[in-house]
């Protein structure tokens, strides 16, 4: 969730969490860029709601606001604030504590187990989708869990990406490998984005190991159940460390997922006693992020043809928190022929699993309206976005296809 400012990453790990609230001057930076705060008064604002907060809070005792579970964790206040403050990160922390003493909704320990809803709806995908889309169903499921009705959600592959793709063969005489981390989206889901990127990086003469892997746990820290983040995100780490012990990097298409194993669960979750994670969290980089590392190096094949397509970009709020600019903008310039519209709207409002929330599903409309309103008058054929969940809400407000870079790329290298 870090980002600009002072150099963040080296600060947190000198600090806690807690210890960067005292470099708050009470800017208001954090403030004026909330993008929550701004569509509602249940959320008072990420300085209130964090460093302010923070220091009459003692550990074990109710004191934690209600108003904190307002906060979307999108960590732009983190990535503005000018001192280095962990604003974002002490506000997930806060959440965790008032969960833990007013108890964890029955919604929030479902619909937070990406993994667990993809195996369940993997081998009934047509009845399961069928049932998903079905204004009854969810009506219902909108009264007994508070799923909202309208909310967006994705329609299972039928099949999973990690199962089939563990059995390919290698790339013969390729000049380096990779890990391929592709995350819950792409493994029940969006199984074709893990094909595309698999294809791009063998294209690129890149061999792509793909282990068995799990869920990252971000969904779960993101709604406060720290204990069951934890042990997830152990255990992928322990699945990955193997495939990286030669000094291969981890290569993730899904954006929020990398900055997970990147930095959110050693600062937020405070693991910092994982070996297995520290060495995954040195060695991740996100698909686009390492793309451009190859350009850089002269090492990335630009055999692109020419693509005849309207292109928005959102660089959703995850994919800013890695500190790496927008890489797919780089590489979308790499295009010939590409007509690309920068978006400069601050988040689309869904921040992962907080916008299906019943509660919360309006205010990540109201959240993502200059998104809306930007695209409108862009008029693109398709909006390029890196992060999942963001595409879901992105293609249901916009009514406009929404895809990862990757995608553009697989297309411009004549792969398709």
């Amino acid at each position: 969730m870090s980002g600009a400012g002072v150099e963040q990453g080296d600060l947190v790990g000198e600090l806690t969490m807690r210890a960067t609230l005292d470099h708050c001057v009470k800017c208001t930076i954090c403030e004026q860029n909330c993008p929550v705060s701004a569509v509602t008064p249940l959320f008072p604002g990420p300085k209130y709601a964090g460093p302010q907060s923070e220091r009459f809070r003692e550990a074990g005792v109710l004191q934690v606001d209600a108003s904190v579970d307002y906060c979307s964790g999108c960590g732009i206040c983190t990535q503005v604030c000018p001192h280095g403050v962990a604003i974002a990160e002490i506000n997930a922390q806060a959440r965790a504590q008032l969960k833990r003493d007013d108890g964890i909704a029955l919604r929030d320990r479902i619909i937070t187990r990406s993994a667990l809803l993809g195996k369940l709806g993997t081998p009934t995908a047509p009845l399961a989708n069928w049932t998903l889309g079905n204004a009854p169903f969810r009506w219902l499921v909108e009264k007994l869990l508070h799923v909202h009705r309208d909310a967006p959600l994705p329609r299972f592959a039928g099949r999973r990406f990690n199962r089939k793709a563990r059995k390919r063969a290698r790339l013969p005489d390729a000049r380096r490998k990779v890990v391929f981390f592709h995350g819950c989206g792409a493994d029940y889901y969006d199984d074709h984005l893990a094909e595309m990127t698999v294809a791009v990086l063998e294209h690129n003469g890149i061999a792509v190991e793909i282990p068995k892997q799990g869920c990252c746990g971000l969904p779960m820290q993101s709604s406060g159940l720290f204990k069951d983040a934890r042990r997830y995100v152990r255990k992928l780490a322990a699945e990955l460390a193997p495939s990286i012990a030669d000094g291969s990097e981890i290569v993730a298409c899904s954006t929020s997922c990398s900055l997970m194993l990147k930095r959110e669960a050693i600062e937020v979750l405070e693991l910092h006693d994982d070996d297995d994670l520290l060495q995954v969290s040195r060695q991740t980089r996100d698909i686009c992020e390492f793309l451009v590392d190859l350009h850089d190096r002269g090492e990335l094949k630009t055999d692109f043809l020419p693509l005849d397509e309207k292109i928005a970009y959102h660089a959703p709020c995850q994919q800013q928190g890695h500190g790496i600019g927008k890489p797919a903008m780089e590489l979308f310039r790499l295009v010939p022929g590409l007509d690309l519209t920068e978006m400069d709207a601050r988040c689309c409002g869904i921040a992962g699993t907080y916008g299906l929330k019943r509660e919360k599903y309006q205010i990540a409309i109201d959240v993502g309206q200059p998104l809306w309103d930007q695209i409108e008058a862009a008029d693109p054929d398709e909006v390029a976005c890196d992060s999942e969940t963001c595409r879901w809400q992105i293609t249901k407000e916009s009514q406009r296809p929404s895809v990862h870079p990757v995608e553009v790329l697989y297309r411009a290298y004549g792969l398709s």
